[in-house]
Order: C-alpha cells, then structure tokens, then sequence
C-alpha cells in the first residue's frame, strides 16, 4: 500500500485545500500544450488560444513524446502537469498523417481526466489575416458573449459534448454581477453539420439607435477556424455524480423571538425583565424624599 503523507506546515496544506475540488467552482486555468510533431497552422492555434486566454492559461512549448490521450497509460504525465500547474482544462495539439492538425480539449477532476474530444482545425485565419480598427479591439480579460447557432447542438451527441466543453474553455470565471461597458467581445459557434462548427471570434461595436440602448455590431477580429469532430469520450456515469455534485441548500437557522405573518410582516417579541422600582438609584432626589432633620 501506498504511505499517504499529511501536511505538517499551515502554508502546505492551504496551498493542497487550494487544489482540492470544490462544491463552488473559481475560475479554471488552462494548460496548453503541443506533441511530438505539430504543423506551422497549428502552432498558431495554440498560439492564439494562449493570446485570447492571456491571465489564465499556462503554455508549454516543448515537445511531448509520451502524452497520447483516449491511450491507456499516455494520460500519466499530463495529470503530473495539470496537478503541476492547477490547470483544470487542457488543450493538447499534435500532427500525424491519419490525423493532421488534431486539437485535443479536455478537462479534469480533482487533477484526473475528466472527458475529451478530439478535433481537427480546417480553414483557419489568424488574428493577423484581418483588417478592423484597433480602437475596438477586444481588451485582455474582458468577459465574452457566446452564441452557439445550429439545432446540432441541441440533437447530436458530439455537438452537446463539443457546446459544454468549449463553454469552459472560453467563458472564464463565472461572476455574479459584470459592468455592461466590459462587453466588447464575442465567440460565435455555428453548426454547419454534423460534424462540424465554425468558430469565429467578434467585437462588438456600439453605434446610436435614437434610444438608450445602443445599436451592436459584430466586427470579425479573428482568428476563425473550423472545427472538425473526430473522437470523443464521455465520463462514466460514477464519475459525472461525483464531479457534478452541488451544496445542498442550507435550512435556515430559527431566529428566536421572531415571526413572520404575510399582512404584518415581520413580527417580533422583546422580553423586559422586571423593573425593581424600589433599589433604583435616583440621581437627584426631591426636598421632599429627604428625611428632615430634627432637633
């Protein structure tokens, strides 16, 4: 068996409660990643994955030969890499003959591989391929729009899993409230078949419209590409339970002495205890409260 060694210093063990899966997800890092042979259009994806992503993913450059994901025994060292770098979802790119330009996404749990999906990148357009005003480029960080169009992703199998997938790799950190002015960018993700989604990436435009709510425009900024699915695998159902478990909601604790009624609303009951009149201590006592003085 093996020896399960616990923390002995505080900073240790906050660092590993940091790493832990939680029931309240924060923002998912990713890992990008290349194989033992990629091509000059694939570099450029990762490259401009890693751009749109900037704050939040962590890049590799070197060769990996013994990372082979949907192979037994070759998702070893990418857990060793993703529990490295607390990245929680990866994007792994290699070039073969039987598959050219392959993208793996991926994600994990507690640092194990979750579910993946193979795709292969066609017709693909860089950043640098389009011609706009840079007064309205997207700023870095700033919280996307995504749209996906097509019933595809609704009825097919790889389409519902491809839709959840790049829902985590593209939104960021889920937040509650979000300033309206910081809406300058949108992914849109559309079904052309079966098989196959086109992704390009927008800015958003603001012109007048004669009333408060401006008038948006989509302004192609790049990069676009299309996104072939060719194998993916789903978690089993254990493991889906497990990683998709929620808090329960909290009873609320029963505040004594209080009530709620639906006319008088909040009702509630204060408790005097008794006043001893007689030990009171009067600050000023009247003429006629004192004893008089007899001779």
């Amino acid at each position: 068996m093996m020896k399960i060694k616990t923390p002995m210093k505080g900073r240790v063990k906050r660092e590993l409660d940091k790493r832990a899966p939680k029931l309240v997800e924060t923002g998912k890092k990713t890992l990008i990643l290349q194989g033992t042979k990629t091509s000059g259009t694939l570099n450029c994806v990762l490259s401009e994955i890693y751009h749109l992503k900037k704050g939040g993913a962590v890049r590799y450059t070197r060769k990996n030969d013994n990372i082979r994901p949907f192979e037994s025994g070759g998702e070893t060292s990418l857990e060793f890499f993703s529990l490295k770098t607390d990245c929680s979802i990866f994007v792994y790119g290699s070039h073969s003959k039987k598959r050219p330009n392959n993208l793996v996404i991926g994600r994990m749990y507690d640092h194990h591989v979750y579910d993946l999906i193979g795709v292969g990148v066609e017709n693909f357009k860089s950043i640098e391929s389009f011609s706009y005003d840079k007064k309205i480029a997207p700023r870095v960080g700033s919280k996307p729009f995504i749209a996906f169009i097509g019933e595809g992703f609704e009825n097919v199998d790889e389409l519902k899993h491809l839709k959840e997938v790049l829902l985590d790799l593209l939104r960021g950190e889920v937040v509650e409230n979000i300033n309206l002015a910081g809406l300058d960018r949108a992914y849109i993700c559309t079904a052309i078949s079966s098989n196959k989604v086109y992704l390009t990436h927008c800015a958003l435009r603001l012109k007048k419209s004669g009333t408060v709510v401006p008038r948006m425009e989509l302004v192609e900024v790049g990069p676009s590409m299309d996104l072939v699915v060719r194998r993916h695998r789903l978690p089993n159902e254990g493991l889906r339970k497990e990683a998709m478990k929620t808090a329960k909601d909290q009873p609320k604790k029963k505040v004594k002495n209080v009530s709620s009624d639906a006319i008088q609303g909040t009702i509630g009951k204060i408790y005097i205890p008794d006043q001893k009149v007689g030990e009171m201590a009067l600050p000023n006592k009247a003429k006629g409260v004192k004893r008089e003085r007899r001779e």
